[in-house]
C-alpha cells in the first residue's frame, strides 16, 4: 500500500475536520472528503485545499484504500458497509452506531476481506489513561477489586457555533450521553477486561429541554471479578473526567483537569505521581490514534479496537440505555 495511502474522510464536521488536518500532518496527501452539506464542504476546501464532494458516489470513484467515517452516528453502518464492500480499511468515529442493525454485515465483510478496522476511542491515547493501563498491566496494585470511571460536561458548550438542540447529540434515537460519552464504557472494558451490565439508571436531559438521556450510572461486572461504576453525563456545568482503580495492594487515580496520575501503595501513602507533559496538547492523542491505525494498516495487523470488539461495547451501551 505504501506509506501514503489514499484516504477518504466521510463527514467534515468538527471531528472530521480535525482528522483531515491530522492526516495531512502525518503525510497523507492523497485525500478526498465527503459532506452532504455544501457549506461545510466549501469551508473545509477553503481551509485545506482538499477536494470535498457532496456526492458519495464520487468518493467511490476515487477508489480510496482507507475510509474514515466521521458522519453523524445514524449513518455509520450504512457508510461502513459500503466502504467495506469496496475493500476499504475502516476507521469509524465513536460510537460505532446507535443500533445493532446490519452491524453483523459490516463485521462479516471486514473479516471476509481481511480488512483492518478501528473504532476511534481517542481517550486510550491520552497519557493519563495510558499510564493507568501500564500500571494495571504491571500488576502493581495487586488484584483489581473495583473502579470508578466518570465524565461530566455541558452539551451546550460542546459546539458553541451550533444550537445544541438541533445537533445529533440531542437526538433521542441516536444521540444521548450514553452513546456520545461511550469513551468511559470503552475505558472500563480496556482497563478491567470484558464484562456485563449488572445494573443501570439513566435519566433524560430535562434541564436542557431534551428527552434523550443526559445522565447515566452504569454498574459493570468484569470477568476477572472486578466491579466498575461508570458515570456519564452532559448536563454538568463544569468539566470533569477521572478514573479511580482500587486494588488489593494500592489505588490508582487520574484526574483530567489536574493532569496527573497518582499511585498509592499498600501503606496508603502516595508512592508515585506522573505529571502530564507541560507541552502536551489535546490534539496529540488524535494524532497518535491515527498514526497507530495507519501503522496497523501498513503492517496488515489487527487494531486494539476493531469493529467486532467495539460491537460488544456498543451492545453494553444500548443495554444500559434501555435498562429496566
Amino acid at each position: 500500500m505504501g506509506r501514503h495511502p489514499s484516504v477518504a474522510v466521510l463527514g467534515c464536521g468538527s471531528i472530521g475536520g480535525r482528522h483531515l488536518r491530522n492526516l495531512g500532518a502525518l503525510g497523507c496527501t492523497e485525500l478526498v472528503a465527503f459532506d452532504p452539506n455544501p457549506q461545510v464542504g466549501e469551508a473545509v476546501a477553503r481551509e485545506s485545499e482538499i477536494t470535498v464532494t457532496a456526492s458519495i458516489d464520487q468518493v467511490w470513484e476515487r477508489s480510496p484504500s482507507i475510509v474514515l467515517i466521521a458522519a453523524p452516528t445514524n449513518r455509520h453502518i450504512e457508510l461502513a458497509l459500503a466502504a467495506a464492500q469496496t475493500s476499504c480499511h475502516l476507521f469509524i468515529e465513536k460510537p460505532l452506531s446507535h443500533t445493532l442493525e446490519n452491524l453483523d454485515k459490516v463485521i462479516e465483510e471486514v473479516e471476509r476481506r481481511g480488512l483492518v478496522s478501528m473504532i476511534g476511542c481517542n481517550m486510550r491515547f491520552h497519557p493519563g489513561p495510558a499510564q493507568v493501563k501500564r500500571w494495571l498491566n504491571d500488576g502493581i496494585i495487586g488484584e483489581i477489586m473495583s473502579a470508578r470511571i466518570q465524565t461530566g460536561s455541558y452539551l451546550p458548550r460542546w459546539r458553541p457555533q451550533q444550537d445544541y438542540r438541533t445537533s445529533y447529540s440531542a437526538s433521542q434515537e441516536w444521540g444521548g450521553a450514553v452513546l456520545d460519552c461511550i469513551h468511559e464504557i470503552d475505558l472500563a472494558l480496556w482497563l478491567l477486561g470484558e464484562g456485563e451490565v449488572a445494573a443501570a439508571v439513566t435519566r433524560p436531559a430535562s434541564t436542557l429541554e431534551l428527552k434523550t438521556d443526559g445522565l447515566s450510572e452504569i454498574i459493570l461486572e468484569h470477568q476477572g471479578g472486578a466491579v466498575s461504576s461508570v458515570h456519564l453525563n452532559f448536563v454538568q456545568r463544569n468539566y470533569h473526567r477521572s478514573i479511580q482503580v482500587i486494588g488489593s495492594e494500592g489505588t490508582i487515580d487520574w484526574d483530567f483537569n489536574a493532569g496527573r496520575t497518582r499511585r498509592y501503595g499498600p501503606d496508603g501513602q502516595l508512592a508515585q505521581c506522573v505529571e502530564q507533559p507541560e507541552d502536551w496538547d489535546l490534539n496529540q492523542m488524535y494524532l497518535d490514534e491515527l498514526r497507530y491505525f495507519l501503522d496497523c494498516v501498513e503492517r496488515g495487523v489487527s487494531t486494539c479496537n476493531s469493529v467486532s470488539q467495539a460491537a460488544k461495547t456498543l451492545q453494553m451501551a444500548l443495554q444500559a440505555r434501555k435498562w429496566q
